[in-house]
């Protein structure tokens, strides 16, 4: 191969990394970028891989966080879709997504529901609480995606409607369920880790406090 093919090709290459790093970085500006790894790590791994910041709510609105929406188009939006999967009795799906006959059991609060009106799908993470830990910088995209994540069972779940507005956008410092602690830290600790979220100093505190009295658990979860 004579030097000029030789220049030409690495031109040609230089000019290719340089257009795959330029979509990359507008992937990655606009939220859309795929999920960069899997983490994992046990529970006190994890919670001290969490970045400290302080909270910052200047400028929150809920409607900034677009739920619930149907992205496959099948007439069932994000909250529809939770419900189905999180039923122990599966529940009939009408027109319009309607359900009917289902069970659903509140881990929380360990009481189970027949009727989905008594149904709060929470965001594990509250929407204010994930603005406060970065979501604030986030394209509305991201924050559409956040509060519509079916990627992960963890993001979203099914509780008594009542112990969801009793918990409100408080943290793991202000406010934990009264069963199954351990698992809603782990939880709390995974969906911060899938969003790339901070948290303030009380809350990593109260994360380390609670963990000293649950299993030190992997947890394994990839990273938007």
């Amino acid at each position: 191969m004579t030097r000029t093919r030789v220049r030409t090709l690495l031109h040609g290459l230089v000019a290719l990394a340089a257009l795959l790093a330029a979509l990359f970085a507008t992937l990655a500006s606009t939220g859309e970028a795929a999920a960069a790894a899997s983490y994992s790590a046990p529970l006190n791994s994890a919670i001290a891989h969490l970045g400290v910041a302080t909270e910052h709510r200047d400028g929150y609105d809920r409607d900034k966080f677009v739920h619930w929406v149907d992205a496959d188009g099948d007439g069932c939006d994000a909250r529809d879709e939770v419900l189905i999967e999180e039923a122990d009795d599966p529940p009939t799906v009408g027109s319009g997504c309607s359900l009917s006959g289902g069970r659903w059991f509140s881990y929380y609060d360990g009481v189970s529901h027949t009727q989905t009106s008594d149904v709060d799908i929470d965001h594990l993470v509250p929407l204010a609480e994930a603005w406060d830990s970065g979501a604030y910088r986030w394209p509305a995209s991201r924050r559409q995606s956040y509060a519509n994540d079916l990627g992960d069972h963890r993001t979203l779940v099914g509780v008594t409607d009542n112990v969801n507005q009793a918990k409100g956008d408080q943290d793991v410092a202000e406010w934990l369920p009264a069963q199954q602690q351990c698992r809603y830290l782990r939880e709390f600790v995974a969906a911060k880790i899938r969003w790339s979220l901070a948290v303030d100093s009380a809350e990593k505190a109260a994360m380390e406090d609670l963990a000293g009295g649950c299993d030190n658990t992997t947890i394994t979860v990839q990273v938007i």
